[in-house]
C-alpha cells in the first residue's frame, strides 16, 4: 500500500528548531527523488527541499530556507524515513508540511503542522 506519514510538527518560538519525519512505504522510498513541501495558510503548496537518492544530493528551491533547513534520508535497517531538520524558524515558516516524490505523484499524507510564534 502506498503511504506517506509525516510527523514532528509543533508550536515553537521564533528562532527555535524542529525535525520533521516522513515514513514512506518501501515502494515509494526507493524512488530517486523525494522532497518536503509546505502549504502556508491560504497559499499554495510548494516544494522547499528535495533529496536525490542516486547521487545523495540535496536541493532547496525555496531560497528562504537555504542555510536553515536540511533534508536527509535514512534507509538503514529498513527505516525508510525522510527528515527535514529546521533551524532558526521564523513566523513565515508556519505551514502544513508534507513529504512526497518529486514531482508529487504519490497520494498526499495528512501533513504535519508547524506553527512558529513571534
Amino acid at each position: 500500500q502506498v503511504q506517506l506519514v509525516e510527523s514532528g510538527g509543533a508550536l515553537v518560538q521564533a528562532g527555535g528548531s524542529l525535525r520533521l519525519s516522513c515514513a514512506a512505504s518501501g515502494s515509494l522510498f526507493n524512488r530517486d527523488t523525494m522532497g518536503w513541501y509546505r502549504q502556508p495558510p491560504g497559499k499554495q503548496r510548494n516544494l522547499v527541499a528535495f533529496h536525490i537518492r542516486s547521487s545523495n544530493t540535496t536541493g532547496y528551491p525555496d531560497s528562504s530556507v537555504k542555510g536553515r533547513f536540511a533534508i536527509s534520508r535514512d534507509n538503514a535497517d529498513a527505516k525508510n524515513t525522510l527528515y527535514l531538520q529546521m533551524q532558526s524558524l521564523q513566523p513565515e515558516d508556519t505551514a502544513v508540511y508534507y513529504c512526497n516524490l518529486v514531482p508529487p505523484v504519490a497520494p498526499w499524507g495528512q501533513g504535519t503542522q508547524v506553527t512558529v510564534a513571534s
